[in-house]
């Protein structure tokens, strides 16, 4: 049997350009002579469809789009994930679904198990658990089929009561294929190969994964649809930030497990590998574990190469190093680059704008968030505006000016200073002679705010946000002001991950000015101001922001990493009192296992470490 593998980048309720997507994709199978063809989870509605799944016309829809699919369905078998209604009158309206399609008809229907309601995800809202479960006979094979999340379920501290495999094995299938819409974080191909892998190995059958890729607001989903045999090696692995296709051979994708001298069967040290970390079949150079509980799964199973470790949470991977080196690494960074581009890039196309501005101050952030705008649209679609004031510095000016030469974007140089001091005219029957302070400070900022958001207003443009993780954290910013934005690209990136991406941007020759990178961070807000006089010094910062966000220590925790406590309990209550802020701020592009946003929902007036 041949399976083709078709990789897509879908748009959220545009059914008539999906449908065409899938239809394009079954023709490509076709033509590859392919038995059968998987596309991804939830692909014909697009995912994650979210509160439209309370539409009843939504639904109709995705139905309407099935019947179209079924008329190219005839002599091949296809697997397409869609929203499907619960005929019982008891639980939710709608299951997560695969539709079987063959010989244009629906085969049969097969229901997500494993409903993910945690961090951007919100299944359980909307959908019903699947109740039975039924292996797919096609073409003399049986085809175990599976949804995303119901393979998530291994390790030592599993989060469901069950897996749905455990049923289907029983049913004695040929093959597992998943289909997935498993968003990118710069630790989730780790992950996600572990998750792949360990599920081979357990089940002793091959799989063939086929995941979605493409933006989707604030979620970024990267592709890397994957292969492994019956041995558990990576047969394939397909690209990584934009679409692909793939045929495969099933029969050349089962192998058998070797048994050990003493005949004593592989399925023993199986069960020992589903309860603990195990041994992954491959070397990635970005694991940093300790290898320390890795068994020799290897040697059984006759492989010549080195062990790793498996990872069942994004939490895992990087932990045993310092944690800016782990953040900082070349893997990473050049993942959070193409996850940005290709964020910036379905942000502007899937919302059917083309032109993008925002402020260059002569600082890191916005001329990183520049060059990545002038990637992703192209230099003719970024316009940027310098707006000096009294205390911004002659480098930042000349600074700013000389990364759009480099990028051969357009940019105009507006000073603020007339309409600052209009606003403290204004002001001054109310301020009277107060000293300068904060509200001078954040009238500056809001007066860039108001000025680029009247640049967007009239030329149609997006205003790409350039505020980072380090500042939206602590509250850094200013309402309306430098967090002023329709879409935010550094949010969910620390300040040492904006210099090691800025670096990343120069390394085929200068881009952003030298002078950008060695310069004091400052907001130029009062004379002589910089980061430090508000913030910790970033590069420890970060690191305290990495273990209460993205691992949720508490400040026990990270005081004994040896952290000063009173540092701790000062950064943990910026962070929480700056909620309010946060809640205002516009969507994040998401590149790590916790960005600010849907995928964390604190309370604005709570008094936790407050």
């Amino acid at each position: 049997m041949k399976i083709f593998l078709a990789q897509q980048n879908y748009h959220i309720g545009n059914f008539e350009e999906n449908t065409r997507k899938i239809i394009e994709g079954i023709n490509k199978a076709k033509d590859a002579k392919a038995d059968l063809v998987l596309f991804s989870e939830l692909c014909i509605c697009g995912y994650p469809p979210r509160d439209f799944l309370e539409f009843n016309d939504f639904i109709n829809q995705s139905y309407d789009a099935i019947d179209l699919i079924k008329q190219h369905a005839d002599t091949i078998g296809v697997l397409v994930g869609g929203p499907a209604r619960n005929p019982l009158k008891k639980g939710k309206e709608l299951f997560n679904a695969v539709f079987f399609l063959y010989e244009n008809e629906l085969k049969a229907e097969v229901h997500k198990t494993l409903l993910p309601t945690y961090d951007v995800f919100d299944e359980n809202r909307y959908f019903e658990p699947a109740f039975e479960w039924k292996v797919i006979p096609f073409k003399g094979k049986k085809l175990a089929v599976t949804i995303c999340e119901d393979i998530w379920n291994l390790g030592d501290n599993p989060l469901y009561r069950s897996s749905p495999m455990d049923t289907l094995i029983e049913q004695a299938p040929d093959v597992m294929l998943n289909l997935s819409a498993s968003p990118y974080n710069y630790a989730q191909d780790v992950v996600r190969k572990s998750i792949v892998e360990a599920t081979v190995v357990k089940y002793k059958l091959p799989m063939l994964y086929c995941n979605t890729v493409g933006s989707q607001t604030e979620i970024v989903f990267d592709g890397g649809s994957m292969v492994y045999n019956t041995s558990a090696q990576l047969v394939h692995e397909m690209k990584y930030f934009e679409e692909d296709y793939a045929l495969f051979n099933l029969e050349e994708l089962a192998p058998r497990f070797p048994q050990t001298s003493g005949g004593v069967g592989i399925a023993i040290e199986h069960q020992q590998i589903h309860t603990n970390k195990i041994v992954s079949s491959h070397t990635d150079s970005h694991i940093n574990e300790p290898k320390t509980e890795a068994h020799n799964l290897d040697t059984r199973m006759g492989r010549d190469h080195a062990t790793t470790i498996y990872y069942y949470s994004a939490t895992e991977v990087g932990r045993g190093i310092d944690t800016l080196e782990y953040l900082v690494n070349d893997k990473n960074i050049d993942e959070i680059y193409h996850a940005l581009v290709l964020g910036i890039k379905d942000y502007f196309k899937k919302l059917g704008f083309t032109k993008a501005t925002l402020g260059a101050s002569g600082g890191i952030d916005s001329a990183v968030v520049q060059v990545l705008a002038v990637h992703a649209l192209g230099k003719d679609n970024v316009r940027v505006l310098l707006m000096p004031s009294e205390y911004s510095s002659d480098h930042s000016v000349s600074d700013a000016e000389a990364l759009s030469k480099n990028l051969g974007n357009e940019f105009d140089i507006v000073p603020i200073k007339d309409v600052y001091n209009s606003f403290l005219s204004t002001l001054k029957p109310i301020f009277k002679d107060l000293p300068f302070g904060i509200a001078e400070e954040n009238i500056q900022s809001r007066t860039r705010g108001n000025l680029l958001m009247a640049m967007a207003n009239k030329f149609n443009y997006i205003l790409l946000n350039t505020s980072n993780k380090s500042e939206l954290a602590t509250g850094y910013g200013t309402l309306y002001g430098d967090m002023a934005g329709g879409l935010s690209v550094l949010g969910d990136l620390y300040k040492m991950q904006v210099y090691a991406l800025a670096k990343y941007l120069n390394k085929n020759g200068e881009v952003v000015p030298n002078n950008i990178l060695t310069k004091v961070p400052s907001a130029e807000l009062r004379p002589n101001q910089k980061d430090s006089d508000s913030l910790p010094d970033y590069p420890v910062l970060d690191r305290i922001l990495y273990q209460y966000i993205e691992l949720r220590q508490g400040p026990k925790e990270i005081v004994a990493q040896g952290y000063e406590p009173k540092l701790v309990a000062r950064i943990l209550k910026l962070v929480n009192t700056n909620e309010y802020k946060r809640n205002q701020f516009c969507p994040i592009i998401r590149v790590s296992c916790k960005a600010f946003g849907v995928g964390r929902r604190l309370p604005i007036v709570g008094k936790y470490l407050s």
